[in-house]
């Protein structure tokens, strides 16, 4: 060993000392990758679920990484005096050069720490919107949902956010609070339909799909009023009505689960599809040019003014002689 390192010292000038804390280091990363390595295998075997093999390796991959920050420092370093007066006389220079990844590492550490999301939940943050696939030191990554897919589906794309961005845009959790979220369709139908029968079967319909979340929503409302100022009177399907241009508009309100809302709408309309097709006294109405004709509907024939004195002059003649 003492002619290994007396050649490399004679070969690139480097000194005993420096050679020693370099190979301490070498075997310091070497042992904590191994124990990583041993753990990771253990943790697969143990468990198949996706979420929490995630959440260990998570954790361990930090812990590994801070003891090897530590323990490495310990080496080259004499005290940590030594390395707190070194990192002061960088920090101005640091602050400056680096304050991008400064915010995402503090972005990093308010989402850890605040549980603003989670790996699995599904988050919306300025107009990207996505599950939470990964939680990294300097950004958090979504699988995205939207954009030009209707109704909360994935586009297969995958999104890298710096986590920074949490300080300056707003952040919207579909999966915290009472873990549901309000869902409406809108079905128009003719002035000439039955809307109160087209209304009623849609509240059918409704219930059919979505009253059995309403006690499930009850209880996690009960849970999430503890930690927020959430509550709701009525958690069941309601069908309002409106008048729009073209006929009479009957909106289904309903809850659904996040992931659920186009599976969920399919299932409505097409029940509402096939209802609507056996009554006759149903139309869907659109927009539409028409042309009335009050003799042929059955109703009479409105005078103007004008007509009304002709009318009265045709009667005087008729009468004289």
């Amino acid at each position: 060993m003492d002619q290994i390192s007396q050649i490399i010292e004679n070969s690139i000038g480097m000194s005993r000392a420096v050679q020693v804390k370099f190979f301490n280091t070498f075997i310091i990363i070497f042992v904590l990758w191994l124990i990583r390595f041993i753990l990771r295998r253990i943790i697969y075997r143990q468990t198949e679920d996706v979420k929490t093999r995630y959440v260990w390796m998570k954790t361990i991959t930090y812990v590994v990484v801070l003891l090897g920050l530590i323990m490495v420092g310990s080496v080259w370093f004499k005290g940590f005096k030594e390395l707190g007066t070194y990192l002061g006389l960088l920090s101005a220079g640091i602050a400056i050069a680096l304050k991008d990844p400064l915010t995402n590492i503090a972005g990093w550490l308010f989402i850890m720490f605040r549980r603003t999301f989670t790996v699995g939940d599904r988050v919306q943050i300025g107009e990207k919107a996505g599950d939470v696939i990964d939680i990294r030191i300097f950004q958090f990554i979504l699988l995205e949902i939207g954009n030009w897919v209707d109704a909360d589906q994935s586009t297969g794309r995958v999104i890298y956010i710096p986590n920074g961005q949490i300080f300056t845009q707003a952040v919207a959790n579909y999966s915290k609070g009472f873990q549901y979220i309000w869902d409406e369709i809108n079905v128009l139908v003719t002035f000439e339909s039955d809307w109160k029968k087209a209304k009623d079967i849609m509240l059918e319909i409704a219930k059919k799909h979505a009253e059995h979340l309403s006690k499930s929503a009850e209880r996690r409302i009960r849970e999430a009023s503890k930690k927020y100022m959430i509550f709701y009177k009525n958690l069941t399907p309601t069908v309002y009505t409106a008048v729009k241009e073209s006929g009479v508009q009957l909106t289904i309100r309903y809850l659904c689960e996040p992931r659920s809302r186009r599976s969920t709408q399919h299932a409505i309309w097409e029940e509402i599809l096939e209802s609507f097709a056996r009554e006759k006294g149903i139309d869907f109405a659109y927009p539409t040019t028409r042309f009335y004709d009050n003799t042929a509907e059955g109703k009479q024939t409105r005078q103007t003014p004008s007509d009304a004195r002709k009318s009265v002059k045709t009667k005087d003649k008729q009468k004289r002689q």
